[in-house]
């Protein structure tokens, strides 16, 4: 099991669910059936590495409280069960993207040709610019 997978596993144990009523379309089991799932987890329990906690903070956004709470809100559906795959299933996505290392930018080199024709467009919209001046009369 490699180590995204066991923080997953861990994330999903330690997180704490509650059912709240859903709003929008749905009649009268939208009013009366608690489905919406409001998953809740501490990152701060997961103890990750420093650069993969800077990136999970950085994808939460507004998902993660001040206190290190990270809280994802499924309705989606209109089972309980469906919606608490739904919340589960983001978690551990979130939780994927964060252990992934961003791609290095490979850097390009711009050939003579390649320069020579920039330079030229940049002289050419600097004589455009240059036109547009006030027209004095001397």
């Amino acid at each position: 099991m490699s180590e995204v997978e066991a923080t997953i596993d861990r994330a999903q144990a330690l997180a704490s669910e509650s059912f709240i009523a859903a709003s929008g379309p749905g009649g009268q089991n939208v009013n009366k059936v608690a489905t919406a799932v409001q998953l809740r987890i501490n990152v701060y329990t997961l103890r990750l590495s420093p650069p993969v906690f800077a990136r999970l903070k950085e994808l939460a956004g507004s998902r993660m409280t001040s206190g290190g709470e990270l809280m994802f809100t499924a309705r989606r559906f209109r089972t309980q069960e469906a919606n608490r795959a739904d919340a589960r299933e983001r978690l551990a996505e979130m939780l994927r993207d964060a252990h992934k290392l961003p791609e290095k930018r490979a850097k390009s080199r711009l050939n003579r040709v390649g320069k020579e024709q920039r330079l030229k467009g940049k002289k050419l919209r600097g004589s455009v610019k240059a036109g547009r001046g006030k027209v004095s009369f001397d």
